[in-house]
């Protein structure tokens, strides 16, 4: 396989755009590639932002800013991404939008170039038979907020050879990062724990059992967890909860994990947490 110089990373949202943050501090060149032009432009104030609060914790140098910041190159073009040996898809949790994206990078990107997906629970052995190479398609989850949290699932398909798996995985060594390797399951295993876990707190509340603060005063006081299952659902997006959830309810069929209705009720009000200054906690936009 082809040594990784350039990575295209495509969707520019807060995955996105921690992806391109961590890759291009670690001297890749990158292409952030979205399909408008303002969420490019959110992308690079954000790393610009973030670059500047790892230069007041020491951990970057105050010059590195600007270089890194330069070797990120946006672009509404997908096409640009012809000349990436190693793509990252890190779009909306729906498997209709991520198909039709490995569909085009499979037509765009050079042969011997990887496919990853930052999928937090969509199967990789789905998403690499939407492409001619899947032997070269792998799931590389990311944790949020990229650029600090230090874990990545490095995600087996069916098909994905150990070639794929050794590059990948070394891969995100150099990014600073630990990789975990796990084979492909809906919701892989954080979410596949993680979520029944948000789930349950949030039928707690429905069902009056405890406030949300309740709730998460247990698990931050009672099992040391640094924030309580509501916060961390805040700060995750009940969104993309309910995503995932339905994609396990669907991938295990077990009703267990049937999104809780107020989550749904939250998500239809667009009560989504920590981004939209609403969810189970209010937040200054």
């Amino acid at each position: 396989m082809a040594e990784i110089k350039t990575v295209g990373v495509v969707g520019a949202g807060t995955m996105g755009s921690g992806i391109a943050h961590v890759f291009a501090r670690s001297s890749f060149r990158v292409l952030l590639c979205d399909v408008e032009q303002r969420f490019l432009d959110r992308a690079l104030t954000q790393i610009r932002i973030n670059l500047g609060r790892e230069a007041a914790k020491g951990k970057l140098a105050e010059a590195d800013i600007d270089p890194v910041l330069a070797r990120i190159e946006p672009t509404v073009d997908r096409e640009a991404l012809s000349t990436a040996e190693f793509v990252v898809e890190a779009a909306s949790e729906r498997f209709e939008l991520k198909s039709e994206i490995f569909r085009a990078l499979d037509r765009i990107v050079p042969e011997t170039a990887i496919l990853a997906t930052n999928t937090s629970s969509i199967s990789i052995t789905r998403l690499a038979a939407q492409t001619t190479r899947p032997a070269q398609v792998i799931g590389m989850h990311f944790f949020n907020p990229v650029p600090v949290m230090a874990l990545v699932e490095v995600v087996r398909g069916l098909a994905t050879s150990d070639a794929t798996f050794g590059q990948v995985h070394a891969l995100a060594i150099r990014l600073g990062k630990t990789p975990v390797a796990v084979n492909d399951a809906p919701g892989f295993v954080s979410n596949r724990v993680l979520m029944p876990l948000i789930n349950e707190a949030a039928f707690a509340v429905m069902e009056g059992v405890a406030t949300p603060e309740a709730v998460d005063q247990v698990f931050k006081l009672g099992m040391a967890h640094p924030m309580g299952p509501l916060t961390l659902a805040d700060f995750i997006g009940l969104d993309v909860c309910v995503d995932i959830l339905r994609v396990l309810q669907e991938g295990y069929g077990d009703p267990k994990y049937h999104p809780c209705p107020l989550l749904v009720r939250m998500v239809d009000a667009g009560w989504l947490g920590r981004k939209s200054g609403r969810g189970f906690y209010t937040y200054e936009k």
